[in-house]
């Protein structure tokens, strides 16, 4: 092992003392370009809070028509669709009140129709009865008009029936037209 023995010179001595005294006033003199610069901060921080200030007074000045404007508008558009919910409210209960009418104006035109339809069987039932009362009233006259013709030629003394008045013996092929038919006609005509 090296033995190093440092000696110090009264020279180096001040060399020692004097790089102390450089770094002492080193110190102080950056000491106080922070102060310097400190307070030129704080100074600027100063400005622009006037400056930020200055702006927002300005700002508000010029954005109070702005907001009351949009107030106004905010104001009216609460308006119209509050009306146009009114008027939608009234035109729901108009179109209900509507179709209500019209389901039963419906309802009582099917009952007519039904009344209607009955009406029209019985006056049907009843024009069959009477047709087939009528062809019977004709057949029968025709049948009792043929029979009081052939008494009164078989009585008349000495008179002989030509083959021109020959009356046709009572056929009994003869009916009466076969009418529509319908539930009433069938009971009818089974009974």
């Amino acid at each position: 092992m090296l033995n190093t023995t440092v000696f110090t010179s009264p020279q180096a001595l001040e060399g020692a003392a004097g790089v102390a005294l450089a770094a002492n006033v080193a110190e102080i003199v950056i000491a106080g370009a922070m102060l310097v610069l400190a307070m030129l901060g704080a100074i600027a921080f100063w400005r622009v809070n006037a400056l930020l200030s200055d702006a927002r007074r300005s700002m508000s000045k010029s954005l109070g028509p702005v907001s009351d404007r949009a107030r106004v508008i905010s104001d009216n558009l609460e308006y119209i669709t509050q009306s146009l919910r009114t008027d939608v409210e009234a035109l729901n209960a108009s179109v209900r009140g509507l179709s209500d009418r019209l389901e039963l104006a419906s309802d009582r035109m099917e009952e007519r129709i039904e009344d209607f339809n009955a009406l029209m069987e019985v006056v049907q039932g009843e024009a069959e009865e009477m047709f087939l009362d009528t062809a019977a009233t004709v057949r029968g006259v025709r049948e009792g008009a043929r029979a009081i013709t052939e008494s009164a030629a078989m009585r008349a003394p000495g008179r002989r029936v030509s083959e021109e008045e020959d009356v046709d013996p009572p056929s009994e092929s003869v009916e009466a037209p076969t009418p529509l038919p319908s539930e009433e006609n069938a009971a009818a005509l089974e009974d």
